[in-house]
């Protein structure tokens, strides 16, 4: 096969989805979804369904397209400021000897269940499975259902596929978030694609939607730390 055919921005976009969707570690998934921000907007401009009007260093960008980068850089920084911020504990020297007493206990259980368990096969039999779902349906539904070229229809089929099984197989807030991020992604890209004339208020509303959307995981990310002290939704089931 020949490598200068490779559309490489897509490459990134399948391999990042497929991080998001497999990886647990909020650093791997934040990570991943930034580098398939970068790879959504080199697409977009490599396809140019927007006429450029700036040029960078001798590459030819539309401003629509760079607001994008700037919009998932904003949403990434959110949610991996989210990560970082309830990831950590603070303020330990306001705990009285109880309640430390308490932390001192779930951080040696928690030791514990590492050493027995570094790696459960169990946690990724579902994400892995979901993932070969999305792959068969994003390569099968531009044949069955196609709207774009074959190259608009596989990104924004695997973007929105990837992000609801996210969804789906959830762990923690932040990555319900990275499934809705997605999804907004998928919806943004097949407008910019297909729409004969873009417009700069549907655009502009799609972007303020993803800014909202990491903010309100990040919100709820907050609501849930101060109740449980963790982001895993399992934690709700036992209290």
């Amino acid at each position: 096969m020949d490598l200068g055919s490779v559309n490489w921005a897509i490459v990134g976009i399948a391999l990042s989805g497929a991080l998001i969707l497999l990886v647990r570690d909020w650093r791997v998934t934040c990570t991943a979804l930034l580098a398939c921000y970068v790879c959504i907007a080199l697409f977009l401009a490599q396809q140019q369904f927007i006429t450029p009007d700036l040029r960078i260093g001798g590459v030819e960008l539309s401003t629509t397209v760079l607001v994008k980068l700037i919009t998932g850089f904003a949403a990434t920084a959110i949610l991996a400021i989210t990560g970082l911020t309830f990831s950590r504990e603070y303020n330990l020297e306001d705990l009285d000897e109880f309640s430390l007493a308490e932390l001192r206990r779930a951080a040696r259980r928690a030791q514990r269940q590492q050493a027995t368990e570094p790696f459960r096969l169990g946690d990724y039999v579902v994400p892995f499975w979901a993932l070969v779902l999305a792959s068969i349906a994003s390569l099968a539904l531009p044949r069955l259902y196609p709207i774009g070229s074959n190259e608009v229809d596989f990104t924004w089929y695997w973007l929105g596929l990837v992000g609801l099984f996210t969804l789906v197989t959830a762990s923690d807030t932040l990555k319900i978030g990275l499934g809705l991020l997605l999804c907004a992604s998928s919806v943004d890209l097949l407008y910019t694609a297909i729409s004969s004339t873009v417009q700069v208020f549907p655009l502009a509303m799609l972007g303020l939607m993803t800014i909202v959307l990491a903010l309100a995981v990040a919100y709820l990310s907050g609501l849930l730390y101060g109740r449980l002290k963790t982001l895993e939704l399992n934690e709700l089931y036992k209290r």
